[in-house]
């Protein structure tokens, strides 16, 4: 049993010392909710009876566990959620890289380092100076890497409202942010949620490519770009391909179209730094990475998410989309032998569309 925290210490003088040493960490805000899900359990039973989770069968583990926060961690009372910015560079060069197609588009989260490791060595440093102040304290950190509701929680904590397109959105700071939580059993004083500020605006839904919000506030997983570069480990349905551009690893379209990212700024995280090999890298030279060039190059970086073999997979897909030119061609036939039966139908696929594709030259 931890010691009883001391009595001397007022709440709200508490909640101005974590708002403080938050802003020192490094989090550009910090809200307080108490945990009450029951809108956002409705909304999550609702989307995994529709089978809009795909294969993402640890969606429907944990029970209850993903939306009471008191049944994955015990004590829990309050849910302190943190937002850290990590949009490297302009909207305008974002959607430059998306327009050369022999170069792949690397979704903006993950051209720089890991944000897991770095958020939550963050939010350890927090729990550590509340610990100096008050005394061994239960809490427990998350970034997404649990059974965890981060956006709902943030919303209610004040961060942001849920958008049409099932991102959180920041009135100041628009929606390229990464996001964070203490569970912790301090009475801490709760912060309101906002309000929804999207209007009648429906930007995102018209900008998917492969039309996975079907509805506001209602994306269709197994349609999203993300998931089918990232979460999927099997072939990408066939009708989607075509859809899927030059993204190969996540995709930003409905974040790069929304009108309050006019308000969003450049990190001043150096972590979150554009890594130059993911800026606009050719697509020719990353099908080129053998399993160890792979490895090395996306050390440290979301990108490991994905194993090679779906790297592969994307970077085929991509190319079967660009401008046919002798150097896509003969980059998609050196792979044709890839002991992977799934990168060798992509690759086949990729070579089939660059048949009907106009010549580059």
């Amino acid at each position: 049993m931890r010691p009883t925290h001391p009595e001397t210490i007022e709440l709200q003088q508490l909640r101005e010392k974590i708002d403080r040493w938050a802003c020192e960490l490094g989090f550009e805000s910090l809200g307080i909710s108490d945990g009450q899900l029951t809108q956002a359990e409705s909304h999550l039973l609702e989307w995994l009876g529709r089978d809009y989770h795909g294969t993402m069968a640890y969606m429907s583990r944990h029970g209850n566990a993903r939306t009471r926060p008191h049944e994955l961690v015990p004590g829990t009372i309050r849910i302190i959620s943190v937002r850290m910015d990590y949009r490297p560079e302009d909207v305008e060069t974002s959607l430059a890289g998306l327009a050369d197609l022999r170069n792949g588009y690397v979704a903006r989260y993950a051209v720089g380092r890991d944000y897991h490791r770095l958020m939550r060595r963050r939010l350890q440093r927090l729990a550590d100076r509340i610990t100096d102040a008050i005394g061994p304290f239960l809490y427990r950190a998350f970034t997404d890497s649990a059974p965890v509701m981060e956006k709902p929680l943030a919303s209610n904590a004040g961060l942001g409202w849920i958008g049409k397109h099932t991102n959180l959105i920041n009135k100041s700071a628009g929606s390229f942010f990464f996001i964070g939580e203490l569970y912790t059993d301090l009475p801490l004083l709760v912060d309101g949620p906002v309000t929804d500020h999207c209007g009648e605006c429906s930007r995102c839904i018209t900008a998917c490519p492969t039309g996975a919000i079907v509805a506001p506030y209602q994306l269709d997983a197994r349609r999203c770009i993300s998931y089918l570069t990232i979460e999927l480990k099997d072939s990408i349905p066939i009708e989607l391909r075509s859809l899927i551009g030059n993204r190969i690893f996540g995709c930003d379209d409905c974040q790069l179209v929304c009108p309050w990212n006019r308000f969003s700024k450049p990190t001043g995280e150096p972590g979150f730094a554009l890594d130059p090999q993911f800026a606009a890298p050719p697509l020719v030279s990353l099908l080129a990475w053998d399993e160890d060039q792979f490895s090395r190059n996306t050390a440290g970086t979301a990108l490991r998410r994905i194993t090679h073999q779906q790297w592969l997979r994307n970077v085929a897909v991509a190319l079967g989309n660009g401008p046919r030119d002798k150097a896509a061609v003969s980059a998609l036939t050196e792979r044709l032998s890839h002991p992977s039966a799934m990168v060798r139908e992509h690759v086949v696929w990729a070579l089939a569309q660059l048949q009907g594709t106009h010549s580059a030259g």
